[in-house]
């Protein structure tokens, strides 16, 4: 029977996997992989390892969740090490959770290797503390996904009047449904936004907002997925400390200095 390592591969920069993440890809017989992580980190494999894709486009999805979880037991089970190499974090909105009962379920020896999720990364590449002694002591991780029922209204009433920093999963598409929620349980509309695109990678995009504001900013700019959007008054420090975008804007002025 073999292993199977369910592995965080960070937000996009290569540079930010964890050491442990890393051995388990150059160890791996097979590795699973989403579309969101940096295909720079697959040259660290052998070069027997079998590559198996299965990421996900928003309202499509290549490979099913049944399917991965079947890859990976199958795998072990011929006594293979297996990596399934996701984007961020596994357990935040990742379904590492699931694959791991799957494991479980069929007696699956595995490992959960932890990176670091966009939430927190994307945020401090665009200059923005998701906490701050002086703006917020409170942060929360949300899914965009989710549109209005019965069961929403309590949650998004919490997270306007009682999280300082709210940091915002796959929610472009849903942005003013959003807007409207935390608007009408109590946000000020006044509430400073920023949406961050491809973050920590050398096409970041950052556009700042107000809450009331940030829908038609994010259709202007033509700003897509994936993005995280932070809401809160840390988005103020941004003005100060940002720093990835100075520096991607150094390096691009020396490279054209250089032709």
């Amino acid at each position: 029977m073999g292993k199977v390592y369910l592995v965080g591969a960070g937000p996009g920069d290569p540079e930010l996997i964890t050491v442990k993440g890393l051995k388990c890809i150059q160890q791996a017989d097979v590795i699973l992989y989403d579309r969101l992580i940096n295909e720079e980190l697959l040259s660290y494999a052998k070069k027997d390892a079998e590559l198996i894709f299965c990421g996900k486009l928003p309202g499509y999805h290549t490979m099913q969740q049944e399917t991965i979880n079947h890859f990976l037991v199958r795998h072990a089970k011929k006594g293979k090490t297996v990596v399934r190499l996701k984007g961020g974090d596994p357990f935040v909105f990742g379904r590492g959770g699931e694959e791991a009962e799957a494991l479980v379920k069929h007696g699956i020896e595995f490992e959960i290797v932890p990176g670091i999720t966009s939430g927190i990364a994307a945020a401090a590449y665009a200059g923005i503390p998701v906490t701050h002694r002086d703006f917020s002591s409170s942060v929360a991780f949300i899914t965009g996904h989710k549109r209005e029922g019965s069961k929403e209204d309590l949650k998004w009433e919490s997270l306007a009047k009682g999280i300082d920093t709210l940091a915002i999963y796959m929610g472009i598409s849903n942005l003013p449904y959003i807007r409207d929620q935390l608007i009408k349980y109590g946000k000020a509309p006044s509430t400073p936004v920023a949406v961050i695109q491809w973050g920590t990678t050398a096409e970041q995009r950052t556009v700042t907002a107000t809450l009331a504001t940030v829908a038609d900013v994010v259709a202007q700019e033509k700003i897509e997925n994936p993005s995280m959007i932070i809401i809160g008054d840390v988005v103020k420090l941004r003005e100060n400390i940002q720093w990835f975008e100075q520096l991607l804007a150094k390096q691009t002025a020396v490279a054209n200095t250089a032709l």
